[in-house]
């Protein structure tokens, strides 16, 4: 009789991610803490970004991009009259601008132009490929090229009323709340907003707080952190139990019809036990099939 390989657990990890960490950094450290190779993220957090990341360990890692599709919540703080070559501290300065007299009711009023179904122009420290390579590998090569604006959702975006405190002299910092879809730069809120008041910006500090339900108040980090099921991680979409026979149709491959499967999708399909079985979502045309299915434990 032939033993089957032990596939090691499953499931994701809501983790609070450290200043100067990269999201590559934290999948590696993961490995060691949770034995195995099979480790994933959804969501990139820059290195000096800090907050939540979900990770997904095993059969996890094959359903990230339902976590990746999730609207994220960032607290940010922005730095008025000075634009750096990576929209972010860490770049060098290339343009200050005197903006001695915005006020936060200037910043309020422009930032209301940024919400709804916007336009951005991905940054070049960005992981958006162009002709093959990605913007940061150009940047990092001291190249600069076109790039082509890209449609994102902004739902809300929330100006605090006051001006941070900073040194006497100092340039003005505004801080915001933003909740936004996937691909949302949110580096480039901030330029966009300084370059409507007639000067730029950049951001200093950065934290995402929430992706889904996702919250800040879930996350830990690696050392305290536990494996939550799929089911769990996935508790952001439509959950549809199915009985015994369904469920081995479906890990067959069998689609659902449109009466089990109602609204817009995706949808996750769960046994009798609340296991994760599949998730099915509508494609183009508004057909439905199966995205991911998940086989049984073995």
């Amino acid at each position: 009789m032939v033993k089957k390989r032990d596939e090691g657990p499953s499931g994701f990890v809501v983790v609070d991610k450290e200043t100067e960490w990269t999201s590559h950094d934290v999948v590696a450290k993961a490995r060691g803490v949770f034995s195995t190779r099979k480790i994933g993220h959804s969501g990139t957090l820059d290195p000096g970004a800090t907050g939540v990341l979900v990770l997904g360990v095993g059969r996890g890692t094959r359903l990230l991009r339902f976590i990746t599709e999730l609207e994220k919540t960032y607290v940010a703080e922005a730095v008025l009259g000075v634009e750096t070559d990576s929209l972010d501290a860490d770049g060098e300065v290339t343009v200050r601008h005197d903006m001695s007299g915005v006020t936060i009711d200037d910043v309020r009023r422009v930032a209301s132009q940024f919400v709804g179904n916007i336009e951005q122009i991905p940054p070049m420290v960005s992981a958006v490929k162009i002709d093959g390579k990605r913007l940061h590998e150009l940047a990092r090569e001291g190249k600069t090229v076109e790039r082509k604006p890209r449609p994102v959702t902004v739902h809300e975006l929330t100006i605090d009323p006051t001006f941070v405190e900073t040194p006497q002299d100092g340039p003005d910092v505004f801080r915001f709340t933003t909740r936004c879809g996937s691909g949302t730069y949110i580096r480039t809120i901030a330029a966009d907003i300084g370059a409507a008041l007639g000067g730029g910006a950049h951001i200093r500090y950065l934290r995402r707080t929430a992706i889904g339900r996702h919250t800040e108040a879930h996350a830990s980090t690696l050392e305290k952190a536990t494996i939550i099921s799929l089911a769990e991680g996935l508790a952001d979409y439509r959950s549809v139990i199915l009985d015994d026979d369904t469920v081995a149709r479906v890990r067959n491959g069998q689609r659902l019809s449109e009466e089990i499967l109602t609204g817009a999708g995706p949808w996750v399909l769960l046994d009798g036990q609340g296991a994760v079985v599949a998730v099915h979502e509508r494609v183009e045309g508004g057909k439905i099939k199966p995205a991911v299915v998940i086989p049984a434990e073995t």
